[in-house]
């Protein structure tokens, strides 16, 4: 008896000693793994369990099965794990109310297509039990369709698939336009990516597929009309979002060159000076103007001129950084803006791009040859407008300057004296050219230049004063030479009187800066060549006092100038403007100026007459003569006026 329960024993310790050997030693044998267990009502007992459960062995081998299982579970959120386990879902009622009003808030407040696609995962997920979410969209150059997944952890995953593999689902999707429903997932070559039922929903917007909707979910039968509806109503935000973008594009965009348009490149340089103010960096203008354009389009026609352009437009993509932003600033100009770019850097990008123009020849045309203009902020202004001036103006003189050894000549706005003459005319033309755009504002720079210069000679003084009066005659065509004329003619009348040399030298002076306040006066009402109307002719009327205080006052060099200036109009029996003076309250110096003034207009050439001869010009003085002129003055220059020849 007792051997028998002895071997008994020896036999149960073996074979418990056998199954903890297996056990441990493959712990994740499927055989190993707890068994589903079956589903019973809820009345039912649970069985009693084998005997063998209480083994402390076989309980701490079921632990560690377990603990394997809550390791992998924890590692889920991992994307090395994400969707490789399958994790139960219970099966929700769905509130369909409740989730079109989520998917219409997600549409109306999402600003990025990525953004709305994240969204309506979540939703899918939170309300519909999907697994994944994917959104294909198809693009034409590539020819193929760009998916975009989100697993239920939250991890994305992207892939390709070519629109010539007509065996996917996803091309089935798209080139059918007609929902696909499979029951795995592994079209879509995504790796960890737990396989389940799939539904593939063309994305239609305009009756044009463009896309396709990705959900992974059991029973996809069951919301198949709402997908549809979901997908549909993405895809319309997905083209109108496109269209947004191209429209932006194109509305900055230059069509023919492909860069920045006018509109575009002002928009980039504000923003750029503004990154340059907050880092304290500099930032260079580089403008280059196509030579003889203009020459070129009358003798080989405009479409030429355009592949020239074009050409040109090009060669600046090409060789300009990536930060760098060029654009067709005009007709013929392309302008580039380099952040963080000093003077000396601008001019070696200018010298290459203009070698590698020089190297491009353009049937009938040869080589193409530009001039460039440069300007930096902040070293030359920390102005916008004023730096495109600038930058404008010695691109003008370079082309003034022509071609050294067959290359451009590159010009800063640092390199030359502002009231240079080749400077100052370069600017006049500016001036005529963008006054419409620019306004008063220009002319305020010439001022403020005016005004901060310093004057180290009398000499100094008298060539800022020409050049002041050069660029105010040139804002008139019909004037042209007309500050220099009168102040000619002050001159000569005030010898003609016999007054002292210093006196004769400062109406010489104030007389050449007499329309000096025409420089505020708008260009439509300055060049108009017929009678101004009653407003344009008060605002007209204002350039006296413009020029006495806006140009004269703040310098003081010049204040002593003031009532020539701002007197010149008025008359001797108080008809005149600004201040209505009469008789001998009118300052003699401002009455010299008047008489010359009358006289010069008399015989210049106007939009609506012929200038006069001398002998009609003296009659109307001589008839005004104690009404709107002083009698002796104009009887003194009545004397002089046939020995002042020059007639314009």
């Amino acid at each position: 008896m007792n051997k028998e329960v002895s071997k008994k024993t020896k036999e149960k310790k073996y074979s418990a000693g056998t199954e903890k050997s297996d056990k441990i030693t493959n712990p994740f044998s499927r055989a190993n793994l707890p068994a589903k267990k079956p589903s019973v009502k809820p009345a039912a007992k649970p069985a009693t369990p084998p005997a063998h459960i209480s083994d402390p062995i076989i309980t701490d081998t079921a632990n560690i099965v377990a603990r394997i299982n809550n390791f992998n579970t924890n590692k889920t959120s991992n994307k090395m794990y994400g969707g490789y386990l399958n994790s139960a879902k219970i099966k929700k009622n769905i509130n369909y109310q409740e989730m079109i009003q989520l998917i219409m808030q997600a549409l109306k407040e999402t600003k990025t297509v990525h953004d709305l696609y994240g969204n309506i995962h979540d939703i899918f997920t939170d309300k519909l039990n999907s697994s994944f979410t994917a959104f294909g969209i198809y693009h034409e150059k590539s020819k193929c369709i760009d998916v975009k997944l989100y697993n239920s952890l939250g991890s994305t995953y992207t892939s390709k698939i070519f629109i010539s593999d007509e065996s996917n689902p996803v091309v089935e999707c798209f080139n059918k336009s007609a929902p696909v429903i499979k029951n795995d997932n592994k079209f879509l070559n995504i790796p960890y990516l737990n396989n389940t039922h799939t539904l593939v929903l063309p994305m239609i917007s305009v009756n044009q597929c463009i896309g396709v909707m990705i959900i992974g979910k059991e029973n996809p039968n069951e919301d198949l009309g709402l997908f549809s509806l979901i997908a549909n109503h993405c895809a319309m935000y997905v083209h109108n979002t496109v269209l947004i973008e191209q429209t932006g594009k194109y509305a900055n965009t230059d069509t023919l060159t492909g860069l920045y348009n006018h509109r575009g490149f002002q928009e980039v340089l504000s923003g750029e000076l503004e990154n340059a103010a907050a880092n304290g960096t500099n930032l260079s203008i580089v403008m280059f103007d196509v030579n003889n354009i203009s020459k070129i389009n009358k003798e080989f026609g405009h479409a030429k001129g355009d592949d020239v352009i074009k050409l040109v437009g090009e060669k600046v993509k090409q060789n300009i950084r990536n930060s760098d932003k060029a654009g067709r600033y005009g007709g013929d100009e392309i302008a580039v803006i380099l952040p963080d770019t000093n003077t000396a850097d601008a001019k070696y990008l200018a010298e290459y791009i203009t070698y590698c123009l020089s190297c491009c020849f353009v049937d009938d045309v040869g080589p193409i040859k530009v001039s460039v203009g440069i300007a930096t902020y902040p070293e030359c202004t920390k102005d916008r407008e004023k730096l495109l001036i600038l930058a404008e103006q010695a691109m003008y003189i370079s082309q003034a300057k022509g071609y050294k050894e067959g290359m451009s000549a590159i010009i800063s706005s640092s390199d030359f004296n502002f009231w240079d003459d080749a400077a100052l005319n370069m600017y006049a033309e500016v001036i005529a050219k963008r006054h419409s755009q620019l306004g008063i504002n220009f002319e305020d720079e010439l001022v403020h230049k005016f005004n901060n210069e310093q004057i180290i000679s009398q000499n100094h003084l008298w060539e800022m004063a020409n050049s002041l009066a050069a660029a105010i005659d040139a804002k008139d065509p019909y004037t042209k030479g007309h500050s220099t004329s009168v102040s000619r003619y002050s001159e000569a009348l005030a010898r003609a009187i016999n007054l002292p040399e210093d006196e004769v030298q400062r109406i010489t002076l104030g007389a050449l800066l007499h329309d000096v306040g025409k420089i505020g006066i708008p260009e439509n009402v300055l060049k108009k060549p017929g009678k101004l109307n009653d407003e344009e002719w008060e605002i007209m009327k204002q350039h006296p006092v413009i020029g006495a205080e806006k140009v004269l006052a703040p310098n003081e060099a010049l204040r002593d100038l003031i009532p020539m200036v701002k007197y010149h109009h008025e008359h001797v029996d108080g008809s005149g403007y600004p201040e209505k003076l009469k008789g001998n309250d009118i300052p003699l110096a401002a009455r010299i100026v008047s008489v010359a003034d009358t006289f010069h207009a008399l015989i210049s050439d106007r939009p609506y007459r012929k200038g006069m001869t001398v002998e009609k010009a003296c009659e109307i003085l001589k008839e005004g003569a104690g009404t709107y002129w002083d009698i002796d003055l104009v009887r003194h220059f009545i004397g002089i006026a046939p020995s002042l020849s020059t007639i314009i």
